[in-house]
């Protein structure tokens, strides 16, 4: 999926536990679990905003966007 979370990488920044978070924001560390891992298919505007209140960040420090397409600079040159 070419929505990556970053979850963890705030986590570590706030020395906080998956269970913490979960408890903090009001959901369940299996439901967070499925989040963090990328294996969501959606996340609500409500849940995406208590998480960044809980752990001071921004969407964007949550969540970004990678190609699923190979960019013409990685694309292997075929010989002739």
């Amino acid at each position: 999926m070419p929505i990556v979370v970053d979850i963890d990488v705030m986590l570590a920044r706030r020395k906080m536990s998956v269970g913490d978070l979960a408890d903090q924001v009001g959901i369940t560390p299996a439901n967070l679990a499925v989040l963090k891992n990328g294996r969501a298919k959606a996340v609500r505007f409500a849940t995406l905003a208590a998480l960044c209140e809980v752990l001071k960040c921004q969407p964007g420090d949550l969540l970004r966007w990678e190609s699923e397409v190979p960019q013409a600079d990685e694309v292997p040159q075929e010989r002739t």
